[in-house]
């Protein structure tokens, strides 16, 4: 998807809602089970209560790779049953380089076509220019993660800078605008208006908004730009809102207000 076309939908749903698809076969609607591909109906059910709300959906790799060959067959499925107007991200978290991240961006771009793929940079250019090579794809780097872990390295300093200003600055030599973005945490507020600062009209990916406890106002405040720049996740907030057999009308329920809280944003 290209950049315009992400912000057109932004503003057409008045939304910069990313739904994660962390699909957990213990934490479904035990109703589900019952089914052929429990996961794969779980998601079905996730898309049909959220489309109208979100403009992005993120399949964290991890839940699908856990389930075997079989999980691999689901993801498909999953990404052929999003619509063709929401932009899909690859949790993928790759960081390898030469010929194995080739690799890596042929699975996620050519094989399973989605839009974008998150990649961790600790192993430098090498490991994120073959994914940057493909035209209307994105890159979504690691930058500052919303994790309680991420002082150990990513705030390091390095000279006048922390290590995560190091990657933001020296990757925007990489690639641009139109197919690079960052990971950056909710729950790091309070370092999202010098995050701008340092990539102005970059797109940030931004988790820990609900169950991590970050804060979508100050999200708002200091990290939009003037297209946006945003595409803020949600996943166990929405996707575990309610386990019984009419679970998709609560997952609509929350979906549908952070949409309408967004929309004062914009």
């Amino acid at each position: 998807m290209k950049r315009d076309e992400l912000i057109e939908q932004i503003r057409l749903k008045q939304s910069f809602l990313c739904v994660g698809l962390d699909s957990d076969i213990s934490k479904i609607p035990q109703h589900l089970l019952k089914e052929d591909d429990p996961i794969l109906a779980f998601n079905k059910s996730i898309i049909d209560a959220t489309k109208d709300y979100c403009v992005a959906y993120k399949p964290n790799l991890a839940f699908y790779e856990s389930l075997g060959p079989n999980g691999w067959i689901t993801l498909q499925k999953t990404l052929e049953y999003i619509p063709q107007n929401i932009f899909t991200i690859a949790d993928a978290k790759r960081g390898d380089i030469g010929n194995t991240a080739k690799m890596y961006a042929r699975t996620f771009f050519e094989i399973y076509n989605f839009d974008a793929v998150t990649v961790a940079p600790y192993m430098g250019i090498d490991s994120v220019a073959p994914f940057l090579e493909f035209e209307d794809k994105w890159t979504i780097l690691l930058g500052l993660t919303s994790n309680e872990g991420s002082k150990d390295f990513q705030r390091l300093k390095a000279g006048n800078d922390s290590l995560y200003e190091h990657v933001i600055k020296r990757s925007q030599e990489w690639g641009n605008p139109s197919n690079l973005m960052y990971v950056i945490g909710a729950t790091h507020g309070q370092d999202m208006k010098h995050i701008r600062e340092l990539a102005a009209p970059h797109f940030f990916l931004v988790p820990g908004v609900g169950a991590q406890g970050g804060d979508l106002d100050a999200v708002a405040k200091h990290g939009m730009n003037d297209d946006i720049g945003l595409l803020v996740n949600s996943s166990r907030d929405i996707i575990y809102a309610d386990s019984s057999i009419h679970f998709e009308e609560k997952v609509a329920q929350k979906a549908k207000a952070l949409q309408s809280q967004m929309a004062t944003y914009l």
